[in-house]
């Protein structure tokens, strides 16, 4: 009866969660090429960008992990048979490493808001791929369940990686 209210929250939080995935890494990289400025710019905008990602981690990007995680755990309980379908067991895999995904951005997050900021500009352009990958195999796995074949399915996901690997490089290219 609210199973759709329920998939439809859990949806809702996943498209906050990774929004905030998203965007906290172009925040990292704003913050990381604002430390180049002049030193009294460099100060004004090390300030500034240490509140936005503080917000957005904290006030959208955290609760929406947790919420997305809560209304996974209640579709898991009310539809019970999914934990023995193989798209789910290679889906709970891919979500266990957008939660490994996660708690490593955290580890930057709190590297970034105590000044110890070793990460180049480079790096995480690269890293912000990374949430891109998961999510495209995730939802590929919910929306084509067992009709998507494990090869083509595994060739993909390398293809999308070297195409998001490519077009960083190209960027860098064009940039300098």
């Amino acid at each position: 009866m609210y199973y759709n209210y329920v998939k439809a929250l859990h949806l809702i939080f996943v498209i906050t969660w990774f929004a905030g995935l998203f965007y906290i890494p172009r925040l990292f990289i704003y913050h990381v090429e604002g430390l180049k400025k002049p030193k009294n710019e460099a100060t004004i905008l090390t300030k500034q960008f240490k509140i936005m990602e503080r917000r957005l981690w904290y006030i959208i990007t955290w609760p929406s992990a947790i919420l997305t995680i809560l209304f996974a755990a209640w579709l898991l309980i009310l539809i019970p048979e999914w934990l023995t379908q193989p798209w789910m067991h290679l889906k709970l895999f891919f979500v266990a490493l957008l939660l490994a995904y996660h708690m490593k951005t955290h580890k930057m997050f709190l590297n970034f808001q105590n000044d110890r900021v070793t990460y180049s500009s480079m790096y995480l352009r690269i890293w912000n791929e990374g949430a891109t990958l998961l999510l495209f195999a995730i939802v590929f796995l919910v929306i084509l369940k067992d009709s998507l074949h494990w090869i083509p399915g595994v060739l993909g996901f390398l293809g999308l990686a070297v195409v998001l690997f490519f077009g960083i490089r190209l960027f860098k290219k064009t940039k300098n």
